[in-house]
């Protein structure tokens, strides 16, 4: 849900929310400052609105939605291993991939990289060149003071910075950061987004032990690299997909396990003798 300070705003939003939901079918509602204090009672600022989209659903411990991926995939015969991606070399003598892992060698015909921002400690060795970058990003938990509770995620829209109920507390994200993805963290963003929120919610103690600290890896037209790498048998892709990896990776392992059935069939039928 986005909320808006002015006007003029509020208006732009709305205009752009009915294009959206004309092209694309995604609703929304447009709230009122009343109906705002209904519905989130414990914000402290004046506003003039808010945009709610009614579609979207919400996770509220990421962590957990993880390892529930995991279990799922294990039910079904797959297994987890833990290993050096940068050790990933094409098995010339043979038809695979190797890589390098604490169990030893782990070896395949097919091999994904979806390493985000780090996906070019393996592209580049092979010989590939791709314009990707990152976007930092930081978020904190906190308490809420007695009595206090927040509904919905918020954006602060024209403040730039977000509240989430989550399983560990309120979570504050900030904007980007432009740096290198290995540049040690500088949360300057967090510290005045803290205090801007504090006047807009009330936030209670900080839950964790320093912010925390992520890199999006983003492309220069902010689309994604999915699909078969062009000199390597074998080699896909699946990184770059910005500030959308949660929602579409999902999205991208079913593709390309869809791709590469095709491709399978296509070589089956086509080794079929006349």
């Amino acid at each position: 849900m986005k909320v808006f300070r002015t006007e003029g705003a509020r208006d732009a939003a709305y205009k752009e929310a009915e294009k959206l939901s004309s092209t694309f079918g995604v609703n929304h509602q447009k709230l009122s400052s009343s109906e705002l204090k209904v519905m989130e009672p414990s914000i402290r600022a004046d506003l003039t609105g808010g945009l709610r989209w009614t579609d979207p659903w919400s996770i509220h411990d990421p962590h957990s939605l993880n390892k529930a991926y995991l279990i799922y995939f294990q039910s079904l015969g797959g297994r987890l291993v833990s290993g050096d991606a940068a050790t990933l070399e094409h098995i010339l003598e043979g038809a695979g991939w190797r890589v390098a892992t604490p169990e030893g060698p782990l070896e395949a015909k097919e091999v994904v990289v979806a390493l985000g921002p780090w996906a070019d400690t393996v592209t580049k060795k092979l010989g590939y060149r791709f314009p990707l970058a990152v976007k930092r990003g930081y978020h904190m938990h906190y308490g809420m003071e007695e009595g206090a509770q927040l509904n919905n995620w918020v954006l602060d829209a024209e403040k730039g910075y977000f509240l989430a109920p989550m399983l560990r507390g309120i979570r504050l994200t900030t904007g980007a950061e432009f740096a290198n993805r290995d540049a040690p963290k500088t949360p300057v963003q967090l510290t005045r987004a803290e205090r801007v929120a504090r006047e807009f919610f009330p936030l209670a103690e900080r839950r964790d032990e320093e912010p925390w600290m992520g890199a999006r890896p983003c492309t220069p037209d902010m689309m994604p690299i999915i699909g078969k790498a062009p000199r390597h048998e074998g080699l896909w892709f699946a990184f770059g997909h910005a500030h959308h990896g949660m929602t579409l990776g999902p999205v991208t392992g079913r593709a390309l396990a869809e791709k590469n059935d095709r491709r399978k069939d296509r070589d089956r039928y086509q080794a079929v003798p006349a």
